[in-house]
């Protein structure tokens, strides 16, 4: 069928190949039926809405065209199978434009197996762009009145929330600026899919492995390193799994209590809403946009109540996952124990798409605090005084995480030796107002006496959803002209006074240099009686985690070229003589040893897990465990995912 039509090349690809380019038929009862939405449904057996071996059976007697792309991986599917099907390891993954991207009817079959699921990428800017087919005057001033509103990244199934690693193309202020702009897809995945069921993300697993496609995933475009995007990919997107489920009472090894399971899309301000209306309080980020359980837990996952609890990654009880072979299993302390390891912590886009996460919840705690806004030159003061301030709150960083604090707050360059510092918030579980206040005193007067006279905005409440929800600022998006880094400072550093004065200077001299600082006084050590896990181990001693990071003038390539150098060659270099170890989720792409840095001393058996689980690296992400295999080809030094994924 249609294989007197495909050239040698394609020919001696075999048979499997072949269906690449073929017709789209189905055979019932001997007569040829075209495939289309009346003859086909979707491939999932209604009753739990998975793939299952009896309905790839049933497809391939109905002699659905290229159904085999669809099947899952062999039981021993190694290396030497996938040399053997694509006749020697492929380079590269397959792209648009090669011989062996699928065909339209191909991507046609697929929508219909997945019950009208795929989308073919229009970028979000689109509507702003008169060659682009689909140019809304309307739709594009909605979008440019809102392009800092995360909602709108959120909802749209490629959009991310860094426009650096969409290949900055296709924004529409260039749309609008200029007529005759085109919009290009950049990597911007080719397709997405909807997903709203399991069925539906082993079917695009068990296509992009099979026709050897690269494969991204996509929550909510939350994301500072390139990981849910990728040019030439098939994208998986989970943003509408947004069940919630409130668990009474959960006995697992290690945990008898209430608990919630959470679908992949569920976000961080949905978990604490439904936290606060069960009378419970639930562990997330300080962001409200952040998909839960996404890359927030598959990384580590800090956040306001981590000094007291402990990483998010900790609390997670039962883990539903689709795995590089197709196959839908639970990981918990029971059953693929491994696996329950890996994904928490270990990364996200690695070994598989979580579906869903059981997590623990707590009791509601009371909260006080302290918020504030200094603009050096209104309290009049100098660079030299405003560091001995910053050199006086940093000493005491040990003191306060002791106390479970969670102290939030930013410090940019403002002008020449002038700098905003906001605290947003500075805040502590299970402490009065008043014991917050004496905690601090010795703080303010160590101020007063430098001649900084601080009033702060205080705070007490009862809960946790309304402390947050008052108290910590709404997410906004930076979209353009930005990159950052992170660094974690272990605790040892405070044992000697030199070492202390040498991390605190360096970071003087950054902050001086142009660098944005966004620091967090707060612990992520392990609570006892919680399984081990991959979290960074880097976290379990850390009392200062520090982003770093700085802009440049959109369009000017040598200002870009220099920004980002400094990034990762002066100020994440110089820092990491005092902390080694950075946070995945919030790290730099180009971190030299990503390995010791992200993940700590669990990297080798992380990569074990992961040659064990996807030995033909269905799932790749920049920093990802095993990533080194492969690189970003035509990218310069810093890679932004727009061409084709090849093997180092």
């Amino acid at each position: 069928m249609g294989v007197r039509s495909l050239t040698t090349s394609l020919l001696l690809a075999g048979a499997t190949l072949s269906h690449l380019v073929a017709a789209q038929t189905i055979v019932v009862e001997d007569t040829v039926l075209a495939a289309n939405e009346i003859t086909v449904a979707p491939a999932a057996e209604a009753e739990v809405l998975q793939l299952t071996d009896n309905v790839i059976a049933n497809l391939t007697e109905l002699q659905l065209s290229s159904v085999e792309l669809f099947d899952f991986a062999s039981a021993d599917e190694n290396n030497t199978n996938f040399e053997k099907r694509f006749f020697g390891q492929p380079k590269c993954k397959t792209f648009p434009g090669d011989l062996l991207w699928p065909s339209k009817l191909v991507w046609k079959v697929f929508d219909l197996l997945t019950g009208g699921a795929l989308i073919e990428t229009v970028p979000i800017g689109a509507v702003c762009f008169k060659t682009s087919g689909v140019y809304n005057a309307a739709k594009c001033q909605t979008l440019l009145d809102n392009w800092g509103n995360h909602e709108v990244h959120t909802n749209d199934p490629t959009s991310v929330m860094t426009v650096l690693y969409q290949g900055e193309t296709c924004k529409p202020q260039t749309g609008a600026a200029d007529g005759s702009a085109r919009c290009t897809l950049g990597s911007f995945p080719s397709y997405s899919v909807e997903v709203r069921n399991v069925a539906q993300i082993q079917l695009a697993i068990n296509f992009a492995r099979n026709a050897n496609i690269r494969l991204v995933v996509h929550n909510t475009g939350h994301d500072f390193l390139g990981k849910s995007t990728g040019a030439g990919s098939l994208s998986i997107w989970t943003h509408k799994l947004k069940s919630i489920q409130y668990l009474k009472s959960v006995r697992t090894k290690s945990y008898s209590g209430p608990a919630m399971k959470l679908g992949a899309g569920v976000q961080v301000h949905e978990l604490y809403e439904e936290a606060d209306r069960r009378g419970v309080t639930a562990l997330g980020g300080e962001c409200d946009s952040v998909g839960v359980s996404g890359g927030y837990l598959a990384g580590g996952g800090h956040g306001p109540l981590s000094s007291k609890y402990g990483m998010a990654a900790d609390h997670v009880l039962s883990i539903d996952v689709v795995l590089p072979n197709g196959r839908f299993v639970t990981a918990d302390e029971k059953q693929n124990t491994d696996l329950f390891w890996a994904l928490r912590g270990g990364g996200g886009a690695t070994f598989g798409v979580v579906t869903s996460m059981t997590v623990k919840v707590f009791p509601k705690m009371k909260f006080a605090g302290a918020k504030w806004e200094v603009v050096t030159p209104a309290y009049g003061l100098s660079e030299d005084t405003f560091f001995k301030v910053m050199f006086a709150y940093w000493r005491r960083f040990p003191e306060y995480a002791a106390k479970n604090t969670y102290g939030y707050s930013t410090v940019f360059p403002i002008g020449p030796q002038q700098y905003l510092w906001a605290m947003q918030p500075w805040l502590v579980p299970d402490m009065t107002l008043v014991q917050f206040k004496a905690m601090i005193a010795p703080l303010l007067a160590e101020w007063q006496a430098l001649g900084f006279n601080l009033q702060p905005t205080y705070f007490e409440y009862d809960n946790f959803y309304t402390t947050w929800r008052d108290t910590f600022p709404h997410s906004n998006v930076t979209m353009e002209g930005l990159r950052t880094g992170s660094r974690l400072f272990p605790a040892s550093n405070w044992e000697n006074n030199a070492t202390l004065n040498g991390l605190m200077e360096a970071m003087k001299t950054s902050v001086q240099q142009g660098s944005a600082l966004i620091q967090y006084n707060m612990k992520g050590t392990q609570q006892a009686g919680t399984p081990a896990s991959a979290v960074n181990t880097h976290w379990r001693t850390a009392n200062w985690f520090a982003i770093m990071g700085a802009g440049w003038t959109p369009g000017n390539q040598s200002d870009f070229d220099l920004v980002n150098r400094k990034i990762t060659n002066d100020w994440m270099t110089r820092l990491k003589q005092w902390g080694p170890g950075g946070y995945g989720n919030e790290g730099d792409v180009m971190e030299s040893n990503f390995g010791e840095a992200f993940f700590g001393s669990n990297y080798q058996r992380l990569l074990q897990i992961k040659r064990s689980v996807d030995p033909n690296d269905v799932f790749w992400a920049p920093t990802a465990v095993g990533s080194d295999r492969w690189k970003v080809e035509g990218n310069s030094w810093l890679p932004i995912q727009t061409g084709r994924l090849c093997r180092v």
